[in-house]
């Protein structure tokens, strides 16, 4: 009696799920036991999440950093099933989705990634936006061009958060309204960009006061409401005029993990083992933002998209593993670095022995992020397009 294949069920397709799917199918199956490798995300495309402010800019389209996943696993042989996941049953080993039929798996891969929590103070979910989706961009968008058409003199822009998202956000906002934007970074702590080297920190704050972007330290926002916000400093509270608040403060877990019977921190991510399996689950993996892992040499690995990257690498070979009898490997974070866009044609970098700001910055972190593309099909169709794209702006002037 032929045995059937095994099932290996992806849930989330972003840097951890997709990068897994794709490194299963690059494994060396034998013709006998090549799995069913299903990736299930309820949005239809993948989003190259570190270059999502270049929409913001316009430095970039769409289809650029966020392609379709059936364009992108095209030939793989991974099956891409767009549905929300409601439940998992890790007893009978079922994956359910809504209005699509359940999932059995043999091997599980949870990298369902995160989202930005928008209860933190009152009004948050009502009148602030988040800046973690291709939809949140262009809601982003369209109340920018709402704001540019109107006949206000100033528009002001208030962002919570002086992290990555907020500093790269503040800088190219910025830049698209010039002289008539009022931008406002409003952090909690006491210096922005609190984990990054120092370099990248200074570089940073040197490019916010260039294009005049008002910090607010030490200051934690209580209320947001459609036109004003309110910001407590040192005891005081002080209601501010605002035409738009975006929100990039936290990550909190997928709601469908919160209801799992497995080892969780008081984040609610799942606790793995350095080979990315969860505690007393073997068949069950986890990464990215839905685990707290510690790698082989007991370092805390961080939730960023590297940290994903990597250990995507190591999910991908110790599925393959588990199913075909071969030693699964433990994983051992590299940190390659950080890059921080500062606007159009600036950035930071600082890694490996290496500090770069400016131009050359910029470039250097186009061409990693390039390197890093899903597909070398799509790395190659991004890469002319970039390499054409000052040809064509030029005859485009010319004509």
């Amino acid at each position: 009696m032929t045995q059937s294949p095994a099932r290996i069920c992806i849930l989330g397709g972003g840097f951890g799920g997709l990068y897994t799917a794709l490194r299963l199918s690059q494994l060396p199956w034998s013709g006998g036991e090549k799995p069913e490798i299903m990736l299930v995300d309820q949005r239809d495309r993948f989003l190259f999440l570190p270059l999502l402010y270049e929409l913001v800019s316009g430095e970039l389209q769409t289809w650029e950093i966020a392609p379709p996943f059936p364009e992108l696993l095209d030939n793989t042989g991974i099956r891409f099933i767009q549905a929300k996941v409601s439940g998992i049953d890790i007893e009978s080993r079922t994956v359910f989705l809504e209005e699509q039929p359940p999932l059995p798996y043999d091997r599980l891969v949870l990298a369902l990634g995160g989202e930005t929590p928008m209860a933190m103070a009152p009004g948050v979910e009502e009148h602030a936006i988040a800046f973690r989706s291709v939809e949140d961009a262009y809601r982003l968008q369209e109340r920018l061009r709402f704001l540019e058409d109107s006949d206000q003199d100033r528009i002001r822009i208030a962002i919570a958060g002086a992290g990555y998202s907020g500093v790269e956000l503040a800088c190219k906002l910025a830049e698209r309204l010039g002289d008539r934007g009022r931008i406002r970074l409003v952090e909690l702590s006491d210096q922005i960009l609190r984990t990054s080297p120092e370099f990248n920190r200074e570089t940073a704050q040197k490019a916010l006061e260039r294009l005049g972007v008002w910090i607010d330290l030490e200051t934690q926002i209580t209320n947001v409401a459609a036109d004003s916000l309110s910001l407590e400093f040192r005891g005081a509270v002080d209601t501010i005029p605002v035409d738009l608040v975006l929100w990039t403060v936290g990550t909190k877990v997928a709601e469908v993990l919160n209801d799992l019977p497995l080892k969780k921190n008081k984040r609610g991510q799942l606790i793995v083992t350095p080979t990315l399996q969860v505690e007393d689950h073997p068949e069950i993996f986890a990464l990215g933002d839905s685990a707290e892992c510690r790698d082989a040499e007991g370092q805390q690995v961080p939730g960023t998209a590297q940290a994903a990257f990597q250990e995507a690498d190591y999910t991908g070979w110790n599925v393959w593993a588990s199913l075909s009898d071969r030693p699964l490997l433990p994983f051992r974070y590299q940190h390659l670095g950080e890059m921080i866009s500062l606007g159009t044609d600036n950035a930071t970098l600082s890694g490996l022995g290496v500090k770069l700001e400016g131009p050359l910055a910029y470039v250097a972190r186009r061409l990693a992020y390039l390197y890093r593309m899903p597909t070398f099909e799509h790395q190659v169709k991004v890469g002319l397009n970039w390499i054409s794209k000052p040809l064509r702006d030029f005859l485009s002037a010319t004509r």
